[in-house]
């Protein structure tokens, strides 16, 4: 859990008897459970981990099925249902409904243009508190060996070491996020290669937004943007494809090429998810750990500052072929 979570946590500890109310005693739903959970304007499968009573109500800490742990929060009763048939059909048709009206609109979510009085409820916890989780996962061995990209390995983690920097990413960031993995896993899309601004473009873009801003640490920013494209080059073919994109890399990058002067935002967006682990294993004094963590939660402010010219609202449409898989 981050900062904010704890905090939470131990207020309303604080705040809080320790005992039920006995109208109260009964949770609605128990640890272990499988529930259907509302994120944003959809609804997610998910399994209560952990169930508590504060502030004279339950709530639950779910994990979404299929979904990095990144995304595990702590959510009300009012996110929740009952995983039955009817709620399963429910959940369909919602969906199936956003997905709709996301293609209409080109790709865009329709989240920050069109909500109900729930969704905007919804989106306003979120916005809240929406910064990544970073937890340590299977990635481990993934560094070394190039295993394939897997969204979540659904075996306990060994608990978060201090040193593991901490990247909170944007809610807007996040919400890309979910959008990126709509695309390409629930509506067989690709993201169109090669894309204009790569990601060298963007890494030059903010240095000379950076020297703008204080010439006498553009030395230094300039090593840390070349340690993100080293880093996204690496990581790139072995942690941040999903697997109908494998195919489409094998045909875009050749010896003589790297994934970053091809490859743009929507991939670099996912490094960052991946990097706390990759940085777990450099050797960081604890001073520099901390300004690197804040040159890297700036840049993401900076590709947040310029989302409509740096990420794609629509992908392109891809026949999966079984070479692809």
């Amino acid at each position: 859990m981050d900062s904010s979570s704890s905090e939470e946590s131990a207020s309303d500890r604080e705040n809080s008897s320790g005992e039920v109310p006995e109208s109260n005693s009964k949770s609605l739903f128990s640890e272990g459970e499988k529930v259907l959970a509302y994120h944003g304007p959809r609804i997610y499968e998910a399994k209560v981990q952990k169930a508590e009573f504060r502030k004279n109500e339950y709530r639950y800490f779910v994990h979404y099925l299929g979904w990095n742990k990144n995304w595990d929060e702590w959510v009300g009763m009012d996110r929740l249902m009952k995983h039955t048939k009817e709620n399963v059909l429910k959940k369909q048709a919602l969906n199936k409904k956003v997905g709709a009206d996301k293609n209409t609109k080109s790709g865009r979510s329709v989240q920050a243009k069109s909500k109900s009085p729930a969704d905007a409820k919804v989106a306003k916890e979120e916005m809240k508190n929406n910064d990544a989780k970073v937890t340590k996962e299977e990635m481990k061995n993934n560094v070394a060996k190039g295993k394939k990209r897997r969204a979540d390995s659904g075996i306990e983690d060994n608990p978060v070491e201090e040193k593991l920097i901490n990247i909170q990413i944007p809610a807007t960031l996040k919400q890309r996020l979910v959008d990126d993995w709509e695309f390409i896993t629930q509506h067989n899309k690709l993201v169109k290669l090669p894309r204009s601004p790569t990601v060298d473009g963007i890494l030059n873009k903010y240095l000379e937004y950076w020297s703008k801003k204080d010439g006498l640490m553009t030395d230094a920013v300039g090593e840390i943007l070349k340690g993100l494209r080293y880093y996204f080059d690496k990581a790139l073919p072995g942690l941040l494809l999903y697997k109908t994109e494998r195919q489409q890399y094998n045909e875009a990058i050749s010896d003589n090429v790297s994934p970053s002067s091809i490859y743009g935002a929507e991939h670099l967006l996912r490094l960052f998810v991946k990097l706390p682990e990759l940085l777990e294993y450099v050797k960081i004094e604890e001073e520099t750990l901390i300004r690197l963590q804040q040159n890297l939660l700036d840049f993401l402010k900076f590709l947040q500052d310029n989302e409509g010219t740096f990420f794609l609202d629509a992908y392109d449409d891809h026949l999966v072929t079984e070479e692809s898989g």
